[in-house]
This record gives C-alpha cells, structure tokens and sequence, in this order.
C-alpha cells in the first residue's frame, strides 16, 4: 500500500518521502478531476436509484422487467425454506427430519421397536412408542445417550425429554367368562 496525501497548493507536483524511504508522486490536477468525477458519479447514481425508487413507490410498486425483484418465481427448495423462516418453524423442522432419520439415529434394532410419535415444542418433549415393554425400558435406560444425540443433530436444548410408552393392553371383553368388576390380564402393559 503506498502513502498518498492529497494537499498542496494548485495542484503542483511535489514529491513526498514514503515510510520505507521511496519518494511518491503528489497527485496532479488531473488525478484529483477524477477522483472528484468518480465521487460525483457515484452520488448522482445514488440520487437516480432513489429517484426511481420513489417514481414507483407512486405507480403503485415495481413493475415487471428485466431486473430481479420479489416477484420473480423461485425454486421449490428456496420457497419452502423461506416459509419456514418467515414462519419461525425452524425446530418443529428440524425435529421432522430427525424422524424421517430414525433408524440411522437410533440404530436399525430399537428402530424396528420404537416409533417417535410427536414432539410438543413448548415443553421440548418427544413421545416415542414402544412395541414392547422390553423395548420400552431398554429405550428409557437409553434416554440420556439419545436425548445428548439429538441436542448434538438439532441444536442445544431442542430436546429436552423423551417419554416412552409401552404398547397398550388388551382391549376389555365383556361376556360370559368375565368377572365383573375385572380389569383384566395382570400383564404388565405400558
């Protein structure tokens, strides 16, 4: 980078002492003219771009042309995912990608045994069900380990618990062969 002073007198060259000893040039009348042209070109767009801006802010808005504008058609990919930042779904997103990635997170054998049903973004919960109820206590003695994995996939804090249900039990008969008042098969469901 070189050390130019723009001073002096009528525009007269005169030659200045450099930090590392060179002399430089100081500018002439003519290096000053275009940089004073370059600045007056530079505000005059400027004064032309509001100019315009305002000529269609009275029209009603822009009109269609050769320029990009906000009306111009969009990828698909770009389109849903400014809906979903203009609409601050960001986490529920993220968290829906996670379970179309269930087995790859969670691995192949407790994917074909547990299911993520929902996930509630106020309270940061995900409600998993289970097909059994050893599978259902092996994914509770799990729970740390994935809740860690899934903070580290979607963000710190985005998942904060994961609730386990076992599989439900037995609907209730009523009929010939039951007691009243039975609650039925003393399995332990859920």
């Amino acid at each position: 980078m070189s050390d130019i002073t723009f001073g002096g007198a009528g525009g007269a060259s005169e030659e200045r002492p450099a930090e590392s000893g060179r002399k430089v040039p100081e500018p002439s009348g003519v290096d000053l003219a275009r940089v004073a042209l370059r600045a007056a070109k530079e505000q005059a767009r400027a004064r032309g771009a509001a100019a315009q801006q305002k000529k269609q802010a009275r029209r009603g808005g822009l009109r269609s042309g050769a320029r990009a504008d906000g009306r111009d058609p969009m990828a698909l990919g770009a389109a849903i995912n400014r809906l979903i930042t203009e609409r601050g779904w960001e986490t529920p997103a993220a968290v829906g990608g996670v379970m179309g990635r269930w087995p790859q997170i969670v691995g192949a054998d407790l994917a074909r045994h547990c299911v993520p049903q929902r996930y509630d973004e106020d309270e940061r919960v995900l409600t998993v069900l289970c097909d059994s109820t050893a599978w259902a206590t092996q994914l509770r003695l799990l729970a740390p380990q994935l809740v860690a994995r899934l903070n580290e996939d979607l963000g710190h804090g985005t998942v904060k618990l994961i609730k386990v249900h076992g599989p439900g039990g037995p609907a209730s008969r009523f009929g010939p062969l039951r007691a009243p008042g039975s609650t039925g098969p003393g399995d332990t469901y859920g």
